[in-house]
């Protein structure tokens, strides 16, 4: 395999890690065995954790960027955007009951542990916030279009929080039904009040 190559095989096996596991209770070991490669060819690539870190947070970037991307092409409206967005959590619902959303649980984890790469893991929350912002300022919301994204955002946090806590499909469900009906509201124009 090439330098690139393994480089890139140890950045996946971490990710995978990190997300099951948590960033403090993975090792050098533990990844480098589920590269299975010797700890000195390890070395040869990541000298250090936080190394590993930056480069999974890194990759995590390019991939969400690319997820958001795809939603772009193949959602033709704003609304078949955001409904994406929404149906992230029923998509990926086995692991988000199991280990939570991969985002949320990085920015957690590195908040708790007070860990300078905090604000990095932070970037991919705003990355999804600025991308569902825009989506709000297209359908004609723009005044309160960072309001809608932040709230979307939020609820779906709550909602893979909870799925995690409880391994509650049937509340994922419904939580999301809950969430495209709320869409549904929002593209109802608001009636001014005469006065």
């Amino acid at each position: 395999m090439s330098e690139q190559g393994t480089r890139a095989e140890i950045v996946e096996a971490a990710d995978g890690l990190f997300y099951r596991r948590g960033y403090d209770h993975t090792s050098f070991a533990d990844i480098a065995a589920a590269v299975r490669i010797s700890r000195g060819n390890f070395y040869y690539h990541f000298k250090t954790k936080d190394e590993i870190l930056d480069a999974v947070i890194a990759r995590r970037l390019v991939n969400t960027r690319a997820m958001l991307d795809q939603w772009e092409i193949a959602g033709t409206t704003p609304v078949a955007r955001l409904r994406s967005f929404i149906d992230m959590l029923i998509v990926n619902r086995t692991d988000i009951k199991r280990y939570g959303c991969p985002v949320g649980t990085l920015c957690t984890e590195l908040a708790k542990l007070g860990h300078v790469a905090k604000d990095d893991a932070k970037a991919l929350f705003t990355l999804f916030r600025v991308w569902l912002r825009r989506q709000f300022e297209l359908l004609g919301r723009k005044a309160d279009a960072d309001v809608l994204a932040m709230h979307l955002l939020m609820r779906s946090q709550g909602v893979a929080t909870l799925a995690t806590a409880f391994h509650d499909e049937a509340f994922m469900r419904q939580e999301v039904h809950q969430m495209h009906a709320w869409l549904d509201a929002c593209l109802v124009p608001s009636k001014t009040k005469k006065r």
